[in-house]
């Protein structure tokens, strides 16, 4: 083989695997981008037994915080021509969930959350929190240089309202786990978004959740610095297609 045709061999080889670890990208989770596919709309039950699920895989959240506990979380996600589809299975052995109303402190007790950036030239995002006993908390939150307060929804109802509900699984009386199933309409995250994503559009996204069985616990997708989950700029990338 000449010099020529081996220098060509070996950048073709090059591009090659450079091509591979793009395609690799996208599909691992631990890399921080997820691919997130298209469904046509279906029931949330809370226990994720819809078919349209079947599209989508499992990933894990690694536990980044806390002791005491080693439980797995496993979260799914689609979307459809409307809105954003998440379900997200808890291992827990016991459930820590007083607070019974929507738009309480619902962090302080177990509870999953999402948060999504889907515009990266503004410090605003949405965070959406559900709790076990399928309470929420949906709020628009302005992060300016730290300082992050959540505005509540407002005319919040028909096209722009939320769809959540929750499973808590037993085996006979003893706890193994509970579900979380929720739906995020886009017309709720307007004028954050000026139109729903197409195959190709990607945001900034984390996953989250916490658990509180001896003492604060913490699952994160995406790694963040501080001390709580509004670490935006470490967020992760959904890729839809």
């Amino acid at each position: 083989m000449s010099n020529i045709q081996t220098k060509m061999c070996f950048i073709f080889l090059l591009t090659a695997f450079f091509a591979e670890g793009q395609v690799a990208k996208l599909s691992s989770p631990d890399t921080g981008f997820l691919k997130v596919k298209h469904t046509a709309d279906f029931e949330v039950t809370g226990d994720g037994t819809s078919a349209a699920w079947n599209k989508a895989n499992w990933f894990g959240l690694p536990r980044r915080g806390g002791a005491g506990v080693n439980y797995q979380t496993q979260v799914k996600i689609l979307y459809s021509a409307t809105g954003l589809y998440c379900l997200y299975k808890c291992e827990d052995k016991k459930i820590t969930a007083t607070l019974q109303e929507d738009f309480a402190d619902l962090f302080r007790e177990d509870v999953v959350e999402l948060f999504i950036w889907s515009d990266e030239k503004i410090p605003i995002y949405f965070e959406y929190e559900v709790s076990p006993l399928n309470y929420e908390l949906p709020i628009l939150v302005p992060n300016i240089k730290g300082n992050a307060f959540g505005w509540r929804p407002w005319h919040y109802e028909g096209a722009r309202r939320t769809r959540h509900a929750t499973n808590i699984i037993k085996k006979g009386d003893t706890i193994e786990g509970w579900t979380a199933e929720f739906f995020i309409p886009f017309a709720l995250l307007k004028p954050m978004i000026n139109k729903s994503p197409v195959k190709g559009t990607r945001w900034r996204a984390n996953f989250y959740r916490i658990d509180y069985d001896k003492q604060q616990a913490t699952w994160q997708w995406q790694l963040v610095r501080k001390t709580n989950f509004h670490d935006y700029n470490r967020f992760g990338t959904i890729v839809f297609e």
